[in-house]
């Protein structure tokens, strides 16, 4: 029984590690991008967490006026790096989420977001499962969008999309609250 609270306790301390936070891929992905597009972040997006609420699956975009559409973009797997690629992104180009962001307004970090949303008063009597987030520009500055899915009550083995919560990457206040709990039923 000792062994097993002690491989835990590791496993939990070791936990943090493995998983970064997107403010720390920032500055990882500055070693993957040429000298015009160190650290001009216009977005920092995960994929849809899987077996808890830390994604293991970013992406970082930073600008980068030497490229066609202006971007280049760092995919991290388990705070490894795992791909570099000049993504097609015209829409971003004409909008403020293409632009880069502020780094005096950047905060709120991806963990501190995360923990922000799945502690809503709302959410208290669910059973989150997974988190998509995403930082981005908006017109009052860079955002925190997290997306959450909780366990359905008549089938715990599935989930259900229960929408978004919108946080200042400032401040922490929510913009915008799209949460939907009755989803689980």
């Amino acid at each position: 029984m000792r062994i097993l609270i002690l491989a835990l306790f590791l496993q939990a301390l070791s936990f943090g590690a493995d998983n970064p936070t997107a403010f720390s891929l920032m500055k990882e992905g500055n070693r993957y991008v040429g000298e015009q597009a160190k650290d001009r972040v216009v977005q920092v997006r995960s994929d849809k967490s899987v077996g808890g609420l830390n994604p293991t699956i970013w992406y970082v975009v930073y600008y980068d006026p030497t490229a066609t559409f202006k971007a280049v973009e760092v995919k991290f797997g388990g705070g490894k790096m795992m791909d570099v690629k000049r993504p097609f992104r015209v829409i971003e180009t004409v909008s403020s989420s293409g632009k880069e962001m502020d780094k005096e307004k950047l905060k709120i970090d991806s963990d501190k977001a995360i923990e922000m949303a799945v502690k809503e008063p709302v959410l208290e009597n669910l059973e989150v499962r997974s988190v998509q987030a995403k930082l981005e520009n908006s017109n009052s500055g860079p955002v925190w969008i997290i997306k959450l899915w909780a366990t359905k009550l008549k089938n715990r083995n599935e989930t259900a999309d229960l929408g978004e919560i919108t946080y200042s990457a400032d401040d922490g206040k929510i913009i915008k609250n799209d949460i939907h709990p009755d989803r689980v039923d």
